[in-house]
């Protein structure tokens, strides 16, 4: 990448661009982090022109002197009440075209936009071991939590015994289950259980805390249906009325291979009756009799979450990567912004 190579703040992004940034996304995942599927397209688009949910994004696109792009950054700047002090970082830089400078420009314009924004803290995610991860620790960003990433393949035989968890209800529980948004009569008490992810662990990753009402859940699932994402619900309902847990599925843009499991959570006063297990073992039967063409489920678990990835690991689930959240304290730091510098 020549000096003349610039970053260009996007605005209302064209398709033109979103397929840049496709572009740039795919050679640098294909680079980092092989095995991992890409983004599609449309995923990308909806990505850069869908809003967020309690958040806004901002977005910059770097460009060589021939005006081909190089590096991509989104910054997402959330805005609800209890992450108004958060942003977080994507940012890729083509393998073609790293330690020239591209993604030190990109982090110096997200970092400004943070102090513009006022926000205190910048999160992003690195692979362990690769190079996004020595270029935010040379730039100031230290590690607050670490993720196992774990992969269930449907095609394979199940635990023996799975179809009978699902079936075993606890005592004084039912299940219940949606697509898309919560049906109005659960939107209250699926609003509530969705306040126990406040206590999921999290490292030292200042992520805040989230408020759930009925009208924030229904705001969600419009969000994700708004992008073209089918999103799948389970949930366990007590006999006093309450949710007591749930989980949550979307497949990316209605269909393809691999789901990406959403949230997990037990409300605490109904921890310790395996409800965890039993709706995430309903939710593989149903995706095994609903949805045939989806072969695997992608989750994360911070590595200190002992109970969860137990549970991921009953179920069938293996751990193939990891990453790492890291965090910059943006008040107190200086990014260097030189083009010769070195990094992603």
């Amino acid at each position: 990448m020549s000096e003349s190579a610039h970053v260009i703040p996007l605005q209302r992004v064209s398709a033109a661009e979103a397929a840049a940034w496709h572009q740039v996304v795919t050679a640098s995942m294909a680079h980092d982090l092989p095995g991992v599927p890409p983004p599609g397209p449309g995923q990308v688009h909806a990505q850069l022109t869908r809003p967020a949910l309690g958040s806004h994004r901002l977005t910059w696109l770097a460009v060589g002197a021939d005006g081909v792009p190089v590096g991509v950054a989104g910054l997402r700047v959330f805005t609800s009440a209890g992450r108004d002090h958060l942003a977080e970082l994507e940012l890729h830089v083509d393998p073609a075209h790293r330690r020239l400078g591209a993604g030190s420009r990109l982090l110096s314009a997200a970092v400004a936009a943070c102090r513009t924004e006022n926000r205190r803290s910048l999160v992003a995610t690195a692979a362990d071991g690769g190079p996004g991860e020595a270029f935010g620790e040379r730039r100031g960003f230290h590690r607050a939590l670490t993720l196992d990433h774990l992969v269930l393949r449907l095609g394979e035989p199940p635990a023996a015994d799975l179809p009978q968890i699902a079936d075993t209800a606890p005592p004084g529980y039912r299940l219940t289950g949606w697509t898309g948004a919560v049906p109005d009569e659960l939107a209250d008490v699926f609003a509530e259980a969705k306040n126990a992810m406040n206590d999921m662990p999290m490292g030292d990753v200042d992520y805040g805390s989230v408020a759930w009402d009925g009208d924030r859940v229904r705001a969600m699932a419009k969000v994700i249906a708004d992008r073209g994402d089918t999103l799948l619900t389970i949930a366990a309902v007590h006999e006093d009325g309450t949710m007591a847990g749930y989980t949550e599925i979307v497949l990316p843009q209605g269909s393809g291979p691999r789901a990406q499991q959403y949230d997990t959570a037990v409300v605490p006063a109904h921890r310790g009756h395996g409800l965890g297990l039993w709706v995430k073992a309903a939710m593989v039967r149903r995706l095994r009799a609903e949805h045939p063409g989806v072969v695997e489920i992608e989750t994360d678990n911070a590595d200190d979450n002992v109970h969860m990835l137990a549970v991921n690991h009953r179920l069938g689930y293996r751990s193939y990567r990891r990453t790492h959240e890291f965090q910059l304290d943006v008040s107190t730091r200086t990014v260097t912004t030189d083009a010769g510098a070195t990094g992603t």
